[in-house]
């Protein structure tokens, strides 16, 4: 789609003054899951502050978080919020029928903007097809797909589709730009903005001499995932108690949709866990915890934004074993790619034994250069992550703003 100018207002300056214009705006955000609800919440709130929330109506899907921020969703999110293949191939038809639904309902209302936000699945099949019908209409990605992990020529077919790219990690600017992928700029991730909650205030973490050490456990929050690694962790732990010159304690913050099987996985373990859950009691956990060994995902990004020294480990199908010839990171877990360093050991796969878990584990249970390598690492991450003065979703907010006015000022005078 030809522009008159680029989404940048250093070359395009009449976007200010057509953003501040007291018309009002309609604004469409479309969410795929939970974690895209409460980033799309937060961009809302952030939207309203700096536009004026009584001039913007917000429409598209969304859950609970968004719809109290105003959004008008479609349909539940539950409808299409689906985890798991089989789960996915049971509702595919309600999926695909909800992406025509909200592809349709988008170019009827012709919004001044779209906003997708991560589940690419969904989000994008709905971008394109409202791209196709609608070309006019602004797009802007909040998330990136991890092209930098696998199948990177999605970066290209994006710039069909997609005006701006919001990325979440400090990385993905550079990867894009590289494979060629749309205009995308580092907001920062949305943990920045939780930080006090995350980190120890003094003399929280670090047990006494003679008190237990606290160990986090966090097998993963896909029933794949606890299926997997919570045979291999509880014997790890085994071995660990063997071997260990301190006591432990663990803990594990339980995901409330496998929080039973959880438990009911972990009730032959040699150290019996205590279980957390919700949000407050998750984050207290991580302040307190000494150590942890963790199945790869976001929670390696938390762990070290709190600086938890920690082992990370996973497990997949045999055939989802085929589809890592295809993946291009050097590192599977995201504090190691924030860093440009692989400090956390990774046991994947085959190498997922307890000998070799707990192998990892036992130096972060004192003070070795192991356990000094990780801590240093982490003090970096906020250099690396930081973007300034603004919060993450205020960033968001204010580049939104910037090609919802870019828009406009390319639009024809009446």
């Amino acid at each position: 789609m030809s522009r008159a100018c680029s989404w940048s207002p250093s070359i395009c300056p009449g976007w200010r003054k057509a953003v501040s214009e007291a018309a009002p705006l309609a604004i469409w955000i479309v969410a795929g899951e939970e974690s895209g609800d409460q980033l799309g919440a937060k961009l809302m709130r952030s939207l309203k502050a700096r536009l004026g929330a009584a001039r913007i109506r917000f429409d598209g899907v969304g859950g609970h978080a968004m719809e109290r921020e105003g959004l008008k969703s479609l349909f539940p999110l539950e409808d299409i919020a689906v985890m798991g293949f089989s789960a996915v191939i049971a509702r595919l038809p309600t999926i695909l029928r909800r992406i025509r639904m909200t592809a349709d309902a988008a170019v009827a209302a012709k919004p001044d903007l779209l906003v997708i936000i991560d589940s690419p699945d969904f989000t994008h099949r709905v971008a394109q097809a409202v791209r196709a019908q609608a070309p006019g209409i602004p797009i802007v990605d909040y998330v990136s797909p991890s092209v930098w992990a696998w199948r990177p020529g999605r970066a290209p077919k994006m710039r069909a589709y997609v005006d701006h790219l919001l990325a979440l990690l400090p990385f993905e600017p550079e990867a894009h730009r590289r494979l060629g992928g749309p205009p995308t700029t580092y907001v920062g991730h949305p943990l920045i903005e939780r930080l006090d909650e995350i980190r120890p205030a003094a003399g929280e973490r670090g047990a006494a001499p003679g008190e237990p050490l606290r160990l986090l456990v966090l097998p993963g929050s896909r029933r794949s995932e606890v299926s997997r690694l919570m045979e291999p962790f509880g014997q790890a732990l085994a071995l660990l108690k063997e071997r260990s010159p301190r006591p432990f304690e663990v803990t594990i913050p339980a995901v409330p949709h496998l929080a039973d099987e959880i438990r009911h996985r972990a009730a032959d373990w040699p150290v019996t866990p205590t279980f957390v859950q919700g949000e407050a009691a998750k984050w207290e956990a991580f302040r307190r915890a000494d150590a942890a060994l963790a199945a790869s995902g976001t929670v390696t990004l938390e762990l070290g934004l709190s600086g938890v020294p920690m082992v990370v480990a996973y497990r997949v199908s045999k055939l989802e074993e085929v589809l890592k010839y295809l993946i291009k990171a050097p590192s599977i877990v995201l504090t190691n790619l924030v860093l440009g360093e692989n400090v956390i050991p990774e046991l994947i796969q085959w190498d997922c034994t307890p000998e070799k878990l707990a192998s990892a584990l036992l130096p972060l249970l004192s003070d070795t250069p192991e356990r000094r390598r990780q801590e240093e690492a982490f003090r970096r991450l906020d250099d690396l992550m930081r973007i300034g003065d603004e919060q993450p979703s205020e960033r968001a907010a204010r580049i939104v703003a910037e090609v919802l006015g870019e828009s406009r000022a390319r639009q024809p005078s009446a």
